[in-house]
């Protein structure tokens, strides 16, 4: 169903109770549509309807990072090892991460969002929570809410958005998915179990493959067949992790995948995969990315930490948290990636599979607070001042792109690329991807 014919169905006007309205929650969730993807297309508009695939480049060990609406239609998504997604789409366009890029526009659309709320999380480069409980007085109800921020974000950047509106994180998480793409769609309190029983078990946001196998073999098929199940009885069948989690969102409840800030300032960044991995090489460029993603958020913003944490989900719905508070401030994202990869180690044997890893950092403090002076500098050091430039260049000059060597493929390869490739849009001269061999694939 389109956006719009859904937004009408799903909308309802709020209880009153002797004339006066109730102040129920509202949350949003905003998610930016095939970001990376986008963000290309918007930068080169003859990529317009074709298939690009953002990430490593055919012919070398990597994954896909993310891909355009038209790529996807080829069974292509984000963590599949490039070569399955050459062999499944060898005229696609094949680019490379600009996560600097990326960034940039990230911090545009999160700058609008903020003037509607201050209390805005941001969960990724692309996601974004808002609530917006008791503000219909000053930007009206939530549907026309959302319609006026999708039009502002498109107006500023090119680019669509995807806006769900709930009671909760996890039920606006939802109602973005079922949106999607360029969607706009509300659940209210008393729409939750008709809205949750139209979608297939699958879609429930946080199952994984083996998760929806044990249902099976249980014949549970339907959220509504899940809701039945006594929690004492889905705890014996499934282990109580998971049926804390299947529990609250059969009824619609949190069930906690997006957590609160800490009570002290903090910046944090986290990504739940399509599908539950165990590649070290995946999930370690994923941590990069949001080391980067973080660092520059902080550099952003005036702040400083020394305290670092790491979060873990893994495929039982087993969650932890363990966080590092160091002798100094930290000082560039290499040596925050550098603390995260000891955590991860600490806490993950390579064999779990993982469904969810976050990066932060908690304990902020200004940069302008005083501190004593250390007398030796170190390569951190070195490379803070490194990054510290290089966010300068980008603020001042925009559409300036600065490629760091560790994160993306050269600039000089995507030149030469594009420089070569048929009209058709495909690669041209790209050696054909390895049919055995490490590829990244979980």
């Amino acid at each position: 169903m389109s956006g719009p014919d859904r937004n009408d169905r799903m909308s309802a006007p709020e209880d009153t109770d002797r004339g006066q309205t109730a102040i129920r929650p509202v949350v949003f969730h905003v998610d930016l549509d095939a970001f990376y993807a986008s963000v290309e297309v918007r930068d080169n508009p003859s990529l317009r309807g074709k298939p690009v695939i953002v990430g490593a480049a055919p012919g070398r060990r990597g994954v896909v990072s993310a891909c355009s609406y038209e790529a996807r239609r080829f069974g292509i998504h984000s963590a599949m090892p490039i070569s399955q997604a050459y062999r499944r789409c060898p005229q696609g366009v094949y680019l490379p991460v600009r996560m600097d890029r990326y960034l940039e526009v990230s911090r545009a659309v999160m700058d609008i969002l903020r003037r509607y709320t201050p209390h805005l999380q941001q969960i990724s480069v692309d996601e974004a929570f808002l609530d917006l409980t008791g503000t219909e007085r000053l930007f009206g109800p939530p549907l026309e809410t959302g319609r006026r921020l999708k039009e502002e974000v498109r107006a500023a950047t090119g680019l669509s958005v995807s806006v769900g509106i709930a009671p909760n994180k996890y039920m606006a998480k939802l109602a973005t998915n079922a949106g999607k793409p360029d969607g706009l769609v509300q659940v209210t309190e008393d729409q939750t179990e008709s809205f949750l029983d139209g979608l297939a078990l699958k879609d429930l946001w946080g199952i994984g493959e083996k998760t929806l196998q044990r249902l099976t073999e249980l014949n549970i098929t339907t959220v509504a067949g899940l809701r039945t199940i006594p929690k004492a009885d889905l705890a014996r069948l499934m282990g109580p992790g998971a049926a804390g989690f299947l529990g609250n969102a059969a009824h619609g409840g949190d069930p906690g995948i997006f957590s609160e800030e800490p009570h002290s300032r903090s910046l944090s960044s986290e990504t739940t995969f399509e599908t539950d991995r165990k590649d070290r090489l995946g999930i370690e460029r994923t941590l990069l990315d949001l080391c980067h993603q973080v660092t520059f958020r902080m550099i952003e913003e005036g702040w400083k930490s020394k305290t670092v944490g790491l979060k873990l989900r893994f495929h039982d719905f087993t969650t932890l948290s363990v966080q590092r508070t160091l002798k100094h401030w930290v000082s560039s994202a290499e040596e925050l990636y550098a603390v995260a990869r000891e955590l991860l180690g600490s806490r993950w044997n390579g064999s779990t599979p993982v469904r969810l890893i976050g990066i932060g950092f908690s304990n902020l403090v200004s940069v302008e607070a005083q501190d004593q002076m250390e007398l030796f500098t170190d390569e951190f050091t070195r490379q803070k001042k490194v990054e510290e430039a290089v966010f300068r260049i980008r603020r001042k000059l925009g559409e300036t792109t600065l490629t760091k060597a560790s994160l993306m493929e050269s600039e000089r390869r995507r030149r030469e690329r594009r420089a070569s490739r048929p009209p058709n849009g495909a690669p041209a001269g790209q050696p054909d991807p390895p049919a055995d061999g490490p590829t990244g694939e979980p």
